[in-house]
């Protein structure tokens, strides 16, 4: 089984989590930006997982993300604006007919969600859900993940991986 796991990251943290599910879904797996799940690389794939940040309680707009180009705020360092928003991937995606899951990264008791918005452009796609959406928790407003959250991810990917037999 052939998997991608395309994340939209600006700190760091969605791209670890993306690294741990790849990694627990198996060898066939790899974990992607945006700008690298490229229309051939998500039509051989049998299992696509989606996941990006939580901002103003849904996904990421471009209008977000120019905001955050304006004023990225004071973590250790920039955020990271060089691949193209997962709103936007999903905007472009061609019609495919494998599975997906959906994630996010969010704060605790963050209201909204953006894996409401990630599934339904997986599934305007014509991928189909093959588990619930995951969300995973970050500390504070820029990281570092909870403990035990890379670990968590790893598992569900192991998860995903024996649901697509």
């Amino acid at each position: 089984m052939k998997a991608v796991v395309v994340c939209e990251c600006l700190r760091g943290n969605t791209g670890a989590i993306a690294a741990a599910i790849a990694e627990g879904i198996g060898p066939a797996a790899q974990a992607l930006f945006t700008d690298e799940a490229t229309t051939c690389v998500v039509a051989a794939a049998d299992l696509v997982v989606a996941g990006a940040p939580l901002l103003g309680f849904s996904l990421p707009t471009d209008k977000m993300r120019d905001g955050i180009r304006a004023n990225p705020g004071r973590p250790p360092g920039p955020p990271d604006l060089s691949h193209s928003s997962l709103r936007s991937w999903l905007a472009a995606l061609p019609p495919g007919d494998g599975r997906f899951a959906a994630f996010e990264m969010r704060l605790r008791l963050s209201p909204g969600s953006a894996t409401g918005v990630i599934e339904r452009g997986l599934e305007r796609a014509g991928l189909r859900k093959v588990a619930e959406s995951q969300r995973f928790i970050v500390k504070g407003k820029y990281g570092p993940l909870r403990d035990s959250e890379v670990e968590r991810a790893r598992l569900w990917g192991a998860e995903l991986a024996k649901s697509m037999g």
